[in-house]
Formats: C-alpha cells, structure tokens, sequence
C-alpha cells in the first residue's frame, strides 16, 4: 500500500522531473519540484514563435525513432507528432552531392562491427580495423557523425553502443512535435499542478543531507525543504555540484563513466529561403553536412519556414566556449558564406531573427545530452539502485537504444515513479 502522506522532492523540472512528479502526485505523493530556472524544460527550450514563425526550440527538436512514452504522452496533450523527410547534402569545400563520405566502406565497416565482442571506444575500433591511409576517408566520417551526430568524443564513446545506429546508416525515423517540444512541456506542466504538485523556480539546491530520519534539501540563500526522498533528476555535470551524503555521493561517482557532449545550436530566421534560390537542387534538403566550423544544418522541410538551424556536437564546441551569442551567430554566418560562396554581410543583411546557445555554457545544464562509453551500462547500474533515500533520474540512466533523448528522459521519469511506487 504507497505511503500516500510520503513527501518527495524532485530536484529539477526537466523532462525526466516532471514525469516523475505527475506519476508520484498522481498515486497520492505529496511532491515538491525545485527548478533552478526561472522556467521549466531543461534542456528543452522553446523560444518564441513571434519571431522564427512557428514554435521553435533552442533546445531539444527531434523526436528520435518510435519513441513510445513520448508518443503516448503526445496523444494525451492532443499533440500531433508529425514524420519529416527531405535529402541529407554534403558539402566538401567545393562541390554539393547527396553521397554519404561514408558509404562506399559501409561493407567494411558493417562486417567488422558485426561481430564485435568485446566494447572498444570509437577511436580504437578505428585505429584496430581501419588504421591505413586508405581509410582516411571513412575514419573522417565517422568521427564527424560521432561528434555531430551523438555529440560524443570518439576517444570515450562506445563502439557497441553506436553498433545499430551505424548498420542503420544513422537513418532512424524522424519526426518533431507540432508545438515543439515545449507545448509538451507545458501538458506535463499543468498535469502537475492539477495534481497537487508545488513549483519552486529559481531554486538552486547546493546541499542534500540526511537527518534524524529526514532528508533536507539546502538551497542557495538558506532555504531548506524537508522531505522523505529525494530525487535528482538534473545533467550528470550538476551532480558534483551539489553535496551529497556519502553514500549518495559514492553512487553518483559512476556518473564519470557515462559521456556528456556539448552542443552548439543556432537558429538563423530570413526573409527568405535564398539557399533554394541560389542552388535549385537544395529544394528537398533537409540536412546539410560540411567541414566548417558549424559543419552541419538542417531545414524545416517540408514546411516553408525560411529557417536554417546550425549545429556543432562534441569535442570540438571547447573552441568555441568563449564566444558569446553574438559571436555564435557570427560563426553560423561566416560557415553559411563559405558554403555558399556569399559575402557575410550578404547574409546578414537577410536575417530577420537570431538565437544561439552553448549548452556546455550554460550554468544549469553543463552540455546537451548523454552517450555511453564501455564502461556506462555498470554506471547506470549503480546510479539506478533504489537504495537510500536519494534517487536518480534522467535521460544518462535509460538503457535503451535512444539514450541521451527526450524519451530516454520521459522513460526514466516514468521509472523511478514506479520503483517508488512500488516500495
């Protein structure tokens, strides 16, 4: 029978926190969320439709395969997940082509990731099977998916975790919410509030300590919450920023073993689509890859919307870290001129909107999502032991294939609810 008088606090109104505390309200917990952030989402964030056109999201924006929880979510806030389509367009600093760098070593690459047993990080797997000059090529391309892609370090990302995503040429099925994500955010939202659940913003938690057989939750400026449990459900970064009890602290040591990439994003809105008046052959594109400095952007095809998103995943955003949003919007510009063979002040002059965020800047995030290394599947192992009286939650747990997702983060939230619903 659940202890319907247990008080839980939720650390974080993410994806993962907020499923969390709907489920937990919802079988009769009284549950408390604090949010550092003066709004809701995480790592998922809408930005205004007024100025891109539709509902934008400066955060996450894909929904990544079958995605089930998010899908069945979606169904009930009466959100239409909408499939998307269009070509994948290479640019290798003098000619545009719809040809995958990577697929005339697809046979090779496929046999020899086939069979492998034992884990090995990208950059070994390379060097073991495909260390010759011969295949400088092939290892160019997979390195920038990795890093694009996955925002993953080839040096620490696992090879058997990639395995699927490689044999399926990274071409899962894609979609985005009409509304963006941020539209399923606000559902979960007020779910919660019918609920019963408290909302604290701008609540940055510094310390949780067990006391006298309560937890109390310490917030910058003084604030304190007592609560029967806790759960974190923040970035695995924000972990080593909070003080923990020790055993709590030792568990959430694992969370070193599991990636955390950075992300650049930048959303460029024009008057209009001059990239399909300039080439008439990118009237289907979708993505475009490149080597620059942001090598990879994407549409809204099929939509109209006149908006190019740029993006820059991995090791590689450290160069850029010092750069405010002003000067990521320029390094957007300045890739978008090489590509196109435009002057800078060219398309500059188009540009109606600008938003550009480094998520490893951010104070509250530290990076963008998780991805696994060889050693991720026995860290997620220890952070998920529902032992004590802290918990953790999020998208670096889900032992799925689509770790370091909106859905790993809903999945997870939806977990944790249950195991302690079932104690």
């Amino acid at each position: 029978m659940p202890d319907t008088s247990e008080h839980i606090v939720i650390v974080g109104a993410g994806a993962a926190g907020l499923m969390a505390a709907r489920e937990l309200a919802r079988g009769g917990r009284r549950v408390t969320i604090l949010e550092a952030r003066g709004r809701c989402g995480g790592r998922i964030h809408p930005l205004p439709a007024s100025e891109f056109g539709y509902a934008a999201d400066g955060g996450a924006e894909f929904v990544h395969g079958e995605a089930p929880v998010t899908r069945s979510l979606a169904r009930e806030a009466g959100l239409t997940v909408r499939m998307i389509g269009g070509a994948q367009w290479s640019f290798d600093g003098t000619t545009f082509s719809r040809e995958n760098p990577r697929e005339p070593y697809d046979e090779q690459l496929h046999a020899a990731v086939k069979d492998l047993k034992d884990d090995l990080t990208v950059a070994e797997f390379l060097r073991r099977y495909f260390a010759g000059p011969e295949y400088a090529r092939l290892r160019h391309a997979v390195e920038r998916m990795v890093e694009g892609y996955d925002a993953a370090d080839p040096a620490r990302a696992s090879t058997l975790a990639l395995r699927d995503e490689w044999m399926n040429d990274g071409h899962a099925m894609q979609a985005r919410l009409d509304g963006g994500y941020g539209a399923l955010i606000d559902f979960l939202l007020a779910e919660c509030r019918k609920s019963g659940v408290v909302l604290r913003l701008g609540a940055v938690v510094t310390a949780i300590e067990e006391e006298a057989g309560k937890v109390i939750v310490r917030c910058a400026g003084g604030e304190l919450q007592a609560c029967d449990r806790v759960i974190l459900a923040v970035p695995l970064p924000l972990l080593r920023e909070i003080a923990l009890p020790a055993a709590a602290r030792a568990k959430a040591a694992a969370a070193d073993d599991i990636g955390f990439g950075g992300v650049i994003k930048i959303l460029l809105r024009f008057k209009q689509a001059w990239w399909r008046e300039r080439r008439k052959e990118l009237a289907d594109m979708l993505f475009l890859l490149s080597d620059e400095t942001i090598p990879v952007w994407w549409t809204r095809h099929p939509d109209q919307h006149p908006v190019l998103t740029g993006w820059l995943g991995g090791p590689r955003t450290a160069g850029l870290a010092h750069l405010d949003q002003q000067g990521l919007i320029d390094a957007g510009i300045a890739s978008l001129a090489a590509i196109f063979d435009l002057p800078r002040e060219q398309i500059a002059r188009d540009l109606v909107a600008a938003a550009a965020t480094n998520w490893a800047n951010d104070p509250f995030a530290r990076g963008a999502y998780s991805w696994a290394t060889p050693r991720t599947r026995a860290a997620q192992d220890i952070l998920a032991r529902a032992d004590g009286s802290i918990l953790f939650s999020g998208e670096a747990l889900y032992r799925g294939r689509d770790m370091g997702t909106v859905e790993a983060a809903l999945a997870s939230g939806l977990e944790t609810a249950g195991i302690i619903s079932q104690c």
